[in-house]
């Protein structure tokens, strides 16, 4: 018989109690990218760009964070901080599909079509199923 142990989030006046069925314990850092969505549902763009940039500080190589970073960023008109963000995303997973959209839509929003185009031109290439770096 497996016991469930559950896990307590924080209260908020919109979820007054929340608790989810885990069997393991769950990481700081997937804690931070789960608080990040939940600002990001409930349109709180400043507290999830401070909950993904802990947890990209936390875990410089998690792609989760740098990608959430920059989606919110570009909604939030931080076009440059997007852009980097973006970029980050791109170098930890180079044939994530996702990763590249993003990044095209970076640089349609700077103006920037040529680059648009190139980082859409990867998408297509992923999307063809092509690699756009070999593993």
């Amino acid at each position: 018989m497996v016991l469930l142990q559950t896990r307590r989030r924080r209260r908020s006046p919109l979820n007054p109690i929340v608790s989810t069925p885990s069997t393991d314990h769950p990481s700081p850092l997937a804690d931070l990218l789960d608080d990040a969505s939940g600002c990001v549902a409930t349109g709180d763009l400043d507290g999830a760009a401070a909950l993904f940039r802990d947890a990209a500080a936390l875990d410089p190589a998690c792609f989760d964070a740098w990608h959430g970073l920059g989606m919110v960023l570009m909604r939030s008109s931080d076009l440059k901080g997007a852009l980097g963000a973006a970029m980050m995303a791109t170098d930890l997973r180079p044939n994530d599909l996702l990763a590249w959209t993003a990044l095209s839509q970076v640089y349609v929003k700077m103006g920037n079509i040529a680059e648009a185009e190139a980082a859409k031109g990867n998408a297509r290439i992923l999307s063809l199923g092509g690699r756009i770096k070999r593993d």
